[in-house]
């Protein structure tokens, strides 16, 4: 099963009607709008999980998580790339006061973002093209991108008039550190955030 797109909402319901009825009849599977364009993504797999796990105990021994930020998956980011367009990154790493930031349909204030990241599943091609745009776009500082089918971690960091202005890939074998700004400094080994070749 793969990523499926639907590009004109049904009948004359709005984006986000059209958004809710699709997650409401497909329970467990990501939906999202983004470039003003409904994605439905099936449940991912064991190793992608794996790669979640990994990256938060990590995050955790770090010492984020606590007074100032928070480390969670699966929040809702509101993008101001379209009207009703959103996002639900599989980790963030947000302000602690995020509950404050909420602006509609469970969805949040970029502003409140620190780092959002990505393992890439089915819809790998939203990850690695439409997401970097919509996420430079909301001017979240890091966006991680864990791209499994090509084995490598990008990290693309200060955005500017839509587009990450730094990219930096990291191979098997090689580490590399998050930026301080999200709360603590973090280093990571590519390997371990793969976790499993898929």
């Amino acid at each position: 099963m793969s990523a499926a797109a639907v590009e004109e909402p049904m009948g004359q319901l709005t984006l986000l009607e059209a958004a809710e009825l699709i997650s409401n009849r497909f329970a467990g599977h990501r939906v999202e709008i983004v470039g003003s364009q409904i994605t439905v993504t099936p449940p991912p797999d064991v190793s992608h999980g794996k790669s979640l796990s990994r990256l938060m105990r990590v995050l955790f021994a770090a010492g984020l998580d606590g007074d100032e930020v928070d480390v969670l998956q699966n929040v809702g980011i509101w993008l101001p790339d379209g009207p009703s367009d959103y996002a639900v990154p599989d980790l963030s790493i947000v302000d602690a006061d995020i509950d404050d930031h909420l602006i509609e349909y469970n969805c949040y204030d970029p502003a409140a973002f620190r780092l959002v990241l990505e393992v890439t599943s089915s819809n790998v091609s939203d990850d690695l093209k439409k997401k970097p745009f919509a996420y430079a776009e909301a001017e979240v500082p890091v966006y991680v991108i864990v791209d499994r089918k090509n084995q490598r971690v990008m990290v693309l960091t200060d955005p500017k008039d839509g587009e990450y202005r730094v990219h930096a890939v990291h191979h098997p074998g090689q580490s590399f550190t998050l930026p301080e700004s999200i709360g603590a400094p973090v280093t990571l080994a590519v390997d371990d955030v793969l976790a499993a070749k898929k």
